[in-house]
């Protein structure tokens, strides 16, 4: 069995979200299963010059897109056993970022169409095509449009997943012909709700459909998770499913972390009062009993900060202490740093992104909060786990799949069910209740810690997921 992903980014080389780190570590994982599995993604400028510099240069072709034909390189790098390929193209890919710009469009199908002109020239032709998000998601609609006949492609299966619904590569329909080079017969199988839509195409042609939890593939045949799309997908349903992402735990390991203060594990938890004593002095927020509360997040309204927002300045008041990393929307990063001002050793806010920081986070924080309004799978969470940190999150998508409620029993979190600040606050204060049984907290905390939402298992349902559409089983 061969597969070959393709994807707009992926660990270690580049990301901006959960994408990136599934595509780094999935293939790792089925890999170790015996799955023979290798992944394309574009040359972006800013890929670090160390990995540049063990890159392998394989081939050139040129590509046809419309009436351009532009040219493609190909390199390559192993990586633990995976090999990449990267897509090099300047015009497209030498820019500050990896998303955002006029020509998203044209940028993407042409990646996506040099995926497919890459099994031409290499010794590896696929048993699937596995794509991911709007940005791959016309390499199976090329396939059946224009790559069929030849016998290289005949027999080639597609899988497309949705990491997140509301991109969707919504544009007019005039970009049929002249950007995306499609045939005027495509037109039906491009046109949904008026416009041009390459995720529902992608939909339409795929012989699997996945998204990145149980629970999110249920809400997103809904028409208030569905993005417009919930009646595509409850059509589809017959092929389409949802299997939980995991987090790699040889990246995320509390025992071997050099990231954080000092190294801990559950046979022995005095580091993890060592890594919070350090986390409240790096911050500067008082170094007491009291709760951290750690949230590391986007700062958009969809992950629940609304909420937070609403509920902050009585929940500081109330004994809790809140350390915040992230950035996003301005009211939002000026809501933090205004209640900062306000109350300076209470809590620590940190507008960006930093890796070793929320590292730190994650093993000097008592709790971890994601009140999330949509939250197709979540990995916060888990690596909260992963780091003795215990999750309050709101029951939602993959939240929902990996967070069980301590008040149901043998939990390791706690949860709450509406969109609602004062359910959001009952969650916080049922967790601050056990936090000062500490005999209890503890057992918590150990327990948390030993739940498994490594690849290992999520790896075996893309195996039968795989062989299922290979008529393997």
């Amino acid at each position: 069995m061969k597969i070959l992903f393709a994807a707009s980014e992926a660990q270690p080389f580049v990301a901006s979200g959960g994408l990136g780190d599934v595509m780094g570590s999935l293939p790792k994982a089925l890999r170790a299963k015996g799955i023979v599995c290798r992944v394309v993604v574009p040359l972006y400028s800013y890929i670090s010059d160390d990995f540049k510099k063990k890159m392998s240069y394989i081939c050139n072709f040129n590509v046809s897109l419309g009436w351009r034909n532009q040219y493609c390189g190909v390199y390559q790098y192993n990586n633990n056993g995976v090999i990449f390929y990267f897509i090099d193209n300047e015009y497209y890919f030498k820019r500050d970022g990896i998303y955002g710009f006029y020509d998203d469009a044209e940028r993407f199908a042409f990646f996506s169409k040099a995926v497919l002109e890459l099994i031409q020239h290499i010794n590896y032709v696929p048993d699937i095509l596995h794509c991911n998000d709007w940005q791959t998601a016309m390499a199976p609609v090329y396939l059946n449009v224009f790559y069929r006949p030849n016998s290289k492609y005949s027999n080639i299966k597609t899988i497309f997943t949705i990491h997140n619904i509301e991109y969707q590569g919504k544009y007019g329909l005039e970009l049929m012909g002249d950007v995306l080079g499609l045939p005027s017969s495509a037109t039906g199988l491009m046109q949904y709700d008026g416009c041009l839509n390459m995720v529902k195409a992608a939909i339409e042609v795929s012989d699997k459909v996945t998204t990145v939890s149980p629970s999110y593939s249920e809400e997103l045949k809904n028409f208030w998770y569905g993005c417009g799309l919930d009646r595509e997908l409850a059509g589809h349903s017959y092929k389409f499913c949802g299997i939980l992402n995991g987090i790699d735990y040889d990246v995320n390991n509390p025992q071997m972390d050099k990231n954080i203060y000092c190294n801990y594990s559950t046979e022995n938890l005095s580091g993890k009062k060592k890594n919070k004593k350090q986390l409240c002095l790096e911050m500067n927020i008082s170094n007491d009993e009291q709760p951290v509360v750690g949230i590391v997040s986007r700062m958009v309204k969809h992950k629940g900060l609304d909420l937070v927002e609403y509920a902050l300045e009585y929940l500081i008041r109330s004994g809790f202490k809140f350390v915040v990393l992230g950035s996003g929307e301005y009211r939002f990063e000026s809501f933090f740093n205004n209640m900062r001002e306000r109350y300076p050793d209470r809590i620590s806010v940190y507008i960006g992104y930093n890796k070793i920081l929320s590292k730190k986070i994650y093993a000097g924080s008592d709790m971890f909060l994601m009140p999330s309004q949509s939250e197709p799978c979540g990995l916060s969470q888990m690596i909260a786990l992963r780091y003795g940190s215990i999750p309050i999150v709101r029951e939602t998508g993959g939240l929902k799949d990996s967070i069980r409620d301590c008040s149901l029993g043998a939990g390791n979190g706690f949860c709450f069910r509406q969109y609602n600040a004062d359910d959001m606050n009952c969650a916080l204060f049922r967790a601050k209740k056990l936090y000062e049984d500490k005999v209890a907290w503890e057992n918590l905390v150990k327990y948390a810690m030993k739940c498994n939402f490594s690849w290992d298992e999520s790896a075996i349902k893309y195996m039968f997921l795989y062989e299922d559409v290979l008529g393997l089983k």
